[in-house]
């Protein structure tokens, strides 16, 4: 079990809140968040590269020159490899990059992600609640009065995010909302640091808690 600091919108201390999650052993924890990461970036893959073939490319049918007395190299067809516009040797061809993995093992890596982040966790109570309207600026101070560096890479989990904190949100380069019920692990690893509301980290607690 982890204890985090609970901050108020202002960025004062408002309090504490636990997250017990179960994590990977030690000796295993690295290669099974690896793992993860590769395949998740695996599938963001689109594998339509496409080349063709020499019997793929149109025309060549006749026969360029004659097979003797021409002192030169005998060809069969204009569409060879050996000549520009020809075919192309092993070239790419639409195909799959997934990588297996099963989801027992899916979800200890995200939960051992996360647990391994802990330190680097900033939760909010209400985070959001006082905008009416969509409103970057609101979003960039709030993340200012709890520490957070103007460059930092953050990555905000909420609950349910409203429609004026994703617009809020959205023109801020460095920073991006997901759902606590859609985690991965690229983006736990690639943040700075991870900004939650607590109604956030009850939900993890209930969609990830129970294995």
């Amino acid at each position: 079990m982890a204890e985090c600091v609970v901050h108020d919108w202002q960025g004062k201390e408002a309090g504490k809140a636990s997250l017990a999650l179960k994590v990977s052993k030690e000796t295993t924890a690295v290669d099974l968040m690896h793992r993860a990461v590769l395949r998740q970036q695996a599938h963001s893959r689109q594998g339509t590269a496409s080349t063709l073939t020499r019997a793929e490319v149109r025309g060549g049918g006749r026969k360029p020159y004659k097979q003797k007395g021409t002192g030169r190299a005998r060809q069969g067809t204009i569409r060879t490899p050996l000549r520009p516009g020809g075919g192309i040797i092993f070239g790419p061809k639409p195909r799959t990059y997934n990588l297996a993995m099963n989801r027992k093992e899916r979800r200890l890596a995200l939960r051992t992600a996360l647990m391994a982040r802990i330190e680097d966790v900033i939760v909010v109570k209400d985070f959001g609640n006082s905008l009416k309207v969509p409103k970057t600026r609101e979003i960039s101070d709030a993340l200012i009065r709890l520490g957070l560096a103007a460059d930092a890479k953050v990555l905000i989990i909420l609950s349910t995010p409203s429609e004026i904190i994703r617009r809020s949100v959205r023109n801020l380069e460095k920073v991006k909302l997901i759902a606590a019920d859609q985690l991965n692990v690229f983006d736990l690893l690639h943040a700075n640091s991870l900004v939650l509301s607590e109604e956030a980290l009850a939900k993890i607690q209930e969609v990830y808690g129970d294995d």
